[in-house]
């Protein structure tokens, strides 16, 4: 046996090509067997959230413009609703003015018709009265100087 005497830590021989070689078939197999997949579902995973990153913000841009869209409609009602009930509060107010005058109509008749009757009562209570008091004179007069007058 041979006592070699080495001062070197590494030796350069046949089991270090070995070694690398070996190395080398490892880090190809692996490559195929575990990064290649791997590097494809984070290819796939990447362009999947990438994918959900654009429906969401096209997903945003959706609502914006329909939440726009609303906000227009609603104006638009909102305008419209207060030309109609502009409308609505000028036609009642037409409505009202042509009952009160229709009413004012009404009452004046009534008052001229009412002042005609009470008009006729009164001649007529005049005519009554006038013969009353004329036959009340005629009575008192008789009365006080107990004859009876002439007619």
């Amino acid at each position: 046996m041979e006592i070699v005497s080495n001062i070197a830590l590494i030796t350069i021989n046949a089991t270090l090509v070995h070694q690398l070689v070996a190395f080398l078939i490892f880090l190809f197999i692996i490559n195929r067997l575990m990064f290649r997949p791997l590097r494809g579902v984070m290819a796939e995973r990447d362009s999947f959230i990438e994918k959900i990153k654009l429906d969401t913000a096209d997903a945003a841009k959706e609502f914006e413009r329909l939440n726009e869209e609303l906000k227009a409609r609603e104006a638009a009602v909102r305008t419209e609703a207060h030309g109609v009930r502009s409308e609505l509060e000028e036609r009642g107010s037409r409505e009202a003015h042509a009952i009160l005058e229709s009413a004012r109509e009404e009452i004046d008749a009534l008052k001229k018709r009412t002042e005609g009757e009470v008009g006729a009562k009164i001649a007529e209570a005049r005519k009554h009265l006038q013969k009353e008091s004329e036959a009340l004179a005629v009575a008192i007069m008789e009365k006080l100087l107990d004859r009876r007058l002439a007619p």
